[in-house]
């Protein structure tokens, strides 16, 4: 009963790490460096984006294809851009936090419902029985391994997630605060 929540839980959580891993991968190989998007900035040249792919080349691409050419809007652009890149980069992130903390609740709960079916066989047929009480029991206990086993990895694959979008963050803070010069 709980292990279907539990496995569908599960699928969803890791469908989500899985996207979040290839996205951070992708913004950090084949990138331009600062002086490169400086330079794309000043000549208003868009960065190959076939040869580069990383966070720096798709935040100069977002704001060179938004620029008015005027010095004042082109902060407010520049700025805008900044924080639409910052937000994108916690999607999921918290849906991944929760599913990973619920998942021993389910776990739990299967615990709960395995010892209610263990007291139900007691009631029946007493102390004496124990291959009855066994189902219920183990019903209990796997239930609670499963919630760990789903959840551990999770919580430490959140953590590790949330680290590299705030890396992710502050090197797309610090380029914007750096092409603010030049625009």
């Amino acid at each position: 009963m709980v292990m279907f929540p539990l496995f569908i839980s599960s699928i969803a959580m890791w469908m989500m790490i899985i996207n979040r891993l290839i996205v951070f991968r992708a913004l950090n190989i084949r990138d331009i460096d600062r002086d490169k998007a400086k330079e794309c900035i000043l000549n208003n040249n868009l960065p190959d984006m076939d040869k580069y792919n990383g966070f720096r080349a798709m935040f100069v691409n977002r704001f060179l294809k938004r620029r008015s050419g005027k010095s004042d809007p082109d902060r407010y652009i520049l700025d805008e851009t900044v924080m639409h890149m910052v937000s994108s980069m916690d999607r999921y992130l918290v849906y991944i936090g929760v599913l990973a903390a619920v998942s021993p609740l389910f776990g739990l709960l299967g615990t709960v419902m395995g010892m209610m079916a263990t007291f139900d066989i007691i009631s029946m047929f007493g102390t004496g029985n124990a291959k009855a009480m066994a189902g219920g029991i183990s019903e209990a206990l796997i239930s609670t391994q499963t919630g760990l086993l789903v959840a551990i990895p999770g919580l430490y694959m959140y953590n590790l997630l949330l680290r590299r979008a705030d890396n992710l963050k502050h090197k797309i803070a610090s380029t914007g605060y750096y092409l603010r010069r030049f625009v």
